[in-house]
């Protein structure tokens, strides 16, 4: 995990967010949270993720997204060498 990011302030955020119970709730406080573009980037990072473990190359993702080949390597990074964090979601989400 990054130390730069382990802060109160991040802990606060995140207990916040792990107290949500719908998908309406989330986008309410979502809404509020970010700006359209930082949720549309959030989410477009996601899609990127899942189209990278689906095995689509960075045209089709560039292409179905309009995700940067700079932002396609960035998450293919954080896939290959980061925290698992995308893979224990994608595990939880098949369940």
């Amino acid at each position: 995990m990054n130390k730069k990011i382990k802060t109160e302030a991040v802990d606060s955020l995140f207990d916040a967010i792990l107290c949500l119970e719908n998908r309406e709730e989330c986008y309410s406080f979502f809404e509020d949270l970010c700006t359209v573009n930082e949720l549309l980037s959030l989410s477009q990072r996601f899609e990127v993720a899942t189209m990278l473990k689906c095995h689509k190359t960075y045209l089709e993702i560039a292409e179905k997204t309009g995700a940067s080949t700079a932002t396609i390597s960035r998450v293919n990074r954080s896939l290959n060498y980061g925290n698992d964090g995308y893979e224990m979601v994608f595990d939880r989400m098949k369940n």
